[in-house]
């Protein structure tokens, strides 16, 4: 399947929900769409691994016959399907029962049954307790069945549900049911119900090129990006993990099996239950990540509490994209926590750092952190700067990226990435300024290949360029910077004009007063020889 065809699919599904959604918000929408995706891909991958589990058993219908195969074989075979069903928790990690597969929904749609809402209801049920080995309650939790924007009674909510789901199902019926087909379509209509959610967009999604510059400075050696790609990374971690797009980039950027566990945290209950849903849509096992409905900033994940630094669990890869200046809390007890209590705490009005310190504190000595925060963060005083202090001094802070105006679908403000690691060989900082390096659009900007690629390349090279980049020692940056990170203190996109010789200018000037004089008596001397009058004196003398 190409990338064209991929997008071909998005484009189709998402007029398929502009179309369907009516009066209903954007938002309230997407979360039906994307849970009808997720349950047309787990029912396929589960029907092809049944298909070729059971070989020749597997039932052979009549042309026009609109049943699912696996429904049949359950119907027929009543006493074999628990032990079916353990065979097929081991090879796929997960059961569906015939009657909620989307084949069985979908004939249900296009039939008008009556019974579609009830057996959706308790195929989500099912789903959410019981076809899984790993918990996935709540799951479709914010999926409203009985909502009254579906329709005043239950017979209006069952009509507009099968022609939701019957329209679904011939728009994807064009399209072959590949695992990565599914999975990038649903990544596509993430992009486009965040386009159209304005500032909420930020809650749950980082623009695509943006997330695949973190991805790749994470998955390159921490002590020598040079050398390529790590061959592992047992461990990857995004404190503010959205709909998890971000954290399946860096799987999608390392090697097959270059992955060990992908870890989440995602405050929002609505985008929690997304990151874990794109998370199987894309084929990662229930055993392969982990993603917690929480607070970061409060840390209250039990495997991440451990203070005693022998045992703490720690990340080759941290990644995140933070709500930028997000106000909070800090008490006193905050003061003390292990994460903060060496370098003081950000400011209520500004958790920047705070979400910053979060990811440092378990990063692992040899891993490498990229985490998107907001330009204030590089040059403010207070309490920032003494933090900011510190990880100069130690020195942490190993790469800072200036991005482009207006890539953000929650903001408009330029960005910056700074890339932190606890041990590196180099007492120094590299700036990148990419700020005129992007593609301009009327809304929104956008980062070409070429961009990401030049970024990358001068990470990995930690190479100098005029206007671009610069490698700035840890003495400069204390003696005459103040610990300010400022990118435009190092590297400035302004061209400087020359400076002006005002000495030569004038004699230019005299130069060019010579000449028109002479040119003058020439041309009166053809007019005197032709008796035509000569040109006034002040014409040829200049006005001067």
């Amino acid at each position: 399947m190409t990338e064209q065809d991929q997008t071909k699919l998005g484009k189709t599904l998402w007029a398929i929900a502009d179309q369907l959604r009516g009066a209903m918000n954007a938002d309230d929408f997407r979360d039906y769409m994307l849970s009808f995706l997720f349950l047309r891909y787990l029912s396929v991958n589960y029907e092809e691994a049944a298909r070729a589990e059971l070989g020749a058993d597997w039932p052979q219908l009549p042309s026009g016959d609109r049943r699912s195969p696996l429904a049949v074989w359950y119907a027929q075979n009543p006493e074999d399907t628990e032990e079916f069903e353990k065979v097929m928790r081991r090879k796929v990690h997960y059961v569906i029962k015939s009657d909620h597969l989307w084949s069985s929904i979908a004939e249900m749609a296009r039939t008008q049954n009556d019974e579609l809402l009830h057996t959706l209801q308790q195929g989500f049920k099912f789903i959410e307790n019981e076809s899984f080995s790993s918990s996935f309650q709540g799951l479709f939790s914010e999926i409203n069945l009985d909502s009254e924007k579906l329709g005043k009674n239950y017979p209006q909510r069952n009509a507009r549900l099968c022609t939701i789901i019957q329209k679904i199902n011939e728009g994807l019926s064009e399209f072959s049911s590949g695992r990565d087909l599914l999975g990038d379509a649903y990544e596509y209509l993430i992009g486009q119900f965040a386009a159209g959610s304005g500032k909420k967009a930020g809650e749950f999604y980082t623009p695509q090129r943006i997330s695949d510059i973190l991805s790749e400075l994470v998955t390159l050696d921490s002590q020598d990006p040079a050398s390529g790609k790590r061959d592992k990374l047992n461990r990857v971690y995004d404190f503010a993990s959205g709909s998890g797009s971000l954290l399946l980039n860096v799987r999608r950027h390392m090697r097959k099996g270059g992955i060990g566990k992908l870890y989440g945290q995602e405050k929002n209950i609505t985008t929690y239950n997304l990151a874990r849903m794109n998370m199987l849509l894309h084929g990662v096992r229930d055993t392969e990540f982990e993603i917690h409905h929480g607070d970061s900033l409060e840390n209250d994940w039990d495997i991440l509490r451990e203070s005693n630094p022998a045992k703490k669990i720690e990340f080759d890869a941290v990644v995140a994209n933070p709500p930028f200046s997000y106000r909070w809390t800090p008490t006193e007890e905050t003061a003390k926590d292990f994460r903060f209590k060496n370098y003081g705490l950000a400011p209520k009005s500004a958790a920047d750092f705070a979400f910053l310190l979060h990811g440092f504190h378990f990063l692992a000595k040899d891993g490498t952190m990229a985490i998107i925060l907001p330009h204030g963060v590089l040059f403010r005083g207070g309490a920032e700067k003494k933090i900011r202090t510190k990880l100069i001094k130690d020195g942490n802070i190993d790469t800072v990226i200036g991005l482009p105006a207006k890539l953000f679908y929650s903001t408009g403000i330029p960005v910056c990435i700074l890339v932190l690691k606890k041990c590196k060989r180099t007492d120094d900082v590299l700036f990148i300024n990419a700020a005129e390096h992007y593609q301009p659009g009327k809304r929104q900007n956008t980062l070409l290949r070429e961009h990401i690629d030049k970024i990358v390349e001068t990470y990995k090279q930690r190479k100098e360029e005029d206007l671009y980049s610069k490698v700035v020692s840890l003495q400069e940056i204390e003696e005459e910077h103040d610990f300010n990170l400022n990118i435009t203190r190092y590297v400035s996109t302004a061209e400087f004009e020359e400076e002006v010789d005002l000495a030569a200018v004038r004699q230019q000037l005299d130069d060019l007063r010579k000449q028109v004089r002479s040119a003058a008596q020439r041309h009166n001397g053809y007019l005197e020889e032709l008796g035509v009058p000569m040109l006034p004196y002040e014409l040829e003398n200049g006005s001067d």
